[in-house]
């Protein structure tokens, strides 16, 4: 039963704990990060970035990426890592399919739309806000929308994922195809959330009169 799973297309939810062991134990594999600044996991054995971080890695193989394309053949890597990536990634559909097409596999690290919505940081550079479906086992995107304005900065909420990780962070490990589905209804439900509660502010003003 466990040979058959291994040998179908999946993304799930997983835990970097597992990825990390995973990889630790898969020593001769290619793995790649991409998009991961000065942070690249401590296994990957290729660097790539839109910064010229070729310095800051000189024991690992640095890659700039200047064009859309990734600079990579079909299947080149056994792994690739992006980890707070494709939330800045204007074309994000074209950007999965680059994930899948360079790799055989992967994990990909995301914001929940809570942690989004609460980072000042996130305000301006994220361009999709992400969930998953865990019944059809995809990726929901849908246009970065700020519900409420931030609160905390970068350095907090890493403090906050110690203890609430599950709650801020998606982590999702996939095998050949990388499932998702883009909602472009997302300003209409939020203009519906804005006029509710314009609603509630106003009937709840008015009782307040009513009962002085």
């Amino acid at each position: 039963m466990n040979i058959t799973q291994d040998n179908q297309s999946l993304i799930k939810r997983t835990s970097k704990l597992f990825v990390e062991k995973k990889l630790s134990s898969n020593s001769d594999w290619n793995i790649l990060d991409i998009g991961c600044g000065y942070g690249a996991n401590k296994y990957a054995s290729v660097i790539c970035d839109i910064q010229d971080l070729s310095k800051h890695y000189p024991n690992k193989k640095f890659v700039k990426l200047i064009e859309k394309k990734l600079p990579f053949k079909d299947k080149e890597f056994d792994f690739v890592i992006a980890s707070h990536v494709m939330e800045h990634v204007e074309d994000v559909e074209y950007f999965i399919k680059e994930l899948e097409r360079v790799s055989i596999q992967g994990y990909i690290e995301l914001p929940t739309m809570l942690e989004d919505n609460l980072v000042f940081e996130n305000k301006k550079d994220h361009l999709w806000h992400m969930d998953f479906d865990d019944v059809e086992n995809k990726i929901l995107i849908s246009k970065k929308v700020q519900y409420f304005e931030p609160v905390l900065t970068v350095s907090s909420i890493k403090k906050l994922n110690e203890i609430f990780r599950k709650s801020l962070v998606l982590e999702l490990l996939w095998k050949d195809t990388i499932d998702y589905k883009i909602n472009k209804s997302t300003e209409k439900t939020f203009d519906k959330i804005l006029i509710l509660n314009l609603l509630k502010k106003y009937f709840s003003k008015r009782l307040r009169m009513f009962f002085k």
